[in-house]
């Protein structure tokens, strides 16, 4: 059974990490923070309990993926088959991440990168392997979201795609090819869902609470400022900077000035217990 290394213990790999259990692989989560992986753990076991109380599996499926769970807060022991990393969007971050990766595993140790819009080719630039990275991007909340991007950057094996592909629907998500192109598929479509409500936010519109409740009584399960808070203001501020560089300065992807000051308050959501809304 391949053996699978996730690399960031918030809500994004912890969803990732339990995922991969659920589907019967060996997982280690890593995280530099022992906080962060008690934190991740402790997310995991709550959601297979949800799981178990809905009847959407069993106490026993529960206790058995549980079991396929370790935790490492040192990454010199991170040797696996596939590796998947949900870490902070910024290039040098996980340049260094899996320059350092590559000199532990074997050449046949897939890299995969969870990247919401930083070009998997640039990632892959830096390595000896750049044919094994490959991007795999799931949506928040991991083990709900059905999608996954599977992304090849210039340097891309086929069969290195191919892999993350099955692995992925291994998982039991629907997945789809994209392009490296800035935002992939999703987030270029969805970056104006934040964008405009933010601009409307910014021109004193409506309320934040009222653009929330006008989206999500049109269909939307979530009003933009939960989901940025979910999410991580943070995490969703670094992509939106990313895909404004990346589309040349367009202004339709502009950042919002209210989003940044969040960012730098330290306002960054559910994880921070403040963003646009306050968590007790």
């Amino acid at each position: 059974m391949m053996k699978v290394a996730v690399i960031g213990a918030g809500v994004m790999g912890s969803g990732i990490a339990l995922c991969s259990i659920q589907a019967g692989y060996p997982t280690v989560l890593f995280d530099v923070h022992p906080a962060a992986l008690e934190k991740g753990y402790a997310y995991i076991q709550a959601q297979l309990d949800v799981a178990v109380s809905k009847g959407k599996t069993t106490a026993e499926k529960a206790a058995t993926a549980l079991s396929l769970l370790s935790t490492t807060p040192d990454r010199n022991t991170l040797v696996a088959d596939f590796i998947i990393e949900a870490v902070l969007e910024q290039l040098p971050i996980k340049r260094e991440l899996f320059g350092f990766l590559e000199t532990i595993n074997t050449p046949d140790t897939i890299f995969a990168t969870n990247t919401s819009s930083i070009p998997i080719t640039q990632i892959a630039a830096a390595l000896q392997h750049p044919q094994r990275v490959v991007g795999v991007h799931f949506f928040n909340p991991a083990h709900i979201m059905k999608l996954v991007e599977v992304i090849k950057g210039v340097a891309t094996a086929p069969e290195i795609a191919q892999k993350a592909f099955d692995w992925s629907q291994s998982l039991g998500k629907t997945t789809v090819y994209a392009a490296d192109a800035p935002g992939f598929i999703v987030n270029r479509v969805a970056r104006h869902y934040y964008v405009e409500s933010l601009k409307a936010l910014e021109e004193n519109t409506a309320p934040l609470e009222s653009i929330d409740r006008l989206l999500e009584s049109s269909g939307f399960k979530m009003g933009p400022f939960k989901l940025m808070d979910l999410i991580g203001v943070d995490t969703n501020f670094s992509v939106t900077s990313s895909m404004f560089q990346q589309f040349h300065y367009d202004a339709k992807f502009r950042p919002s000035r209210i989003q940044q000051q969040k960012v730098e308050a330290g306002h960054h959501g559910k994880k921070t217990k403040q963003g646009f809304y306050k968590y007790e």
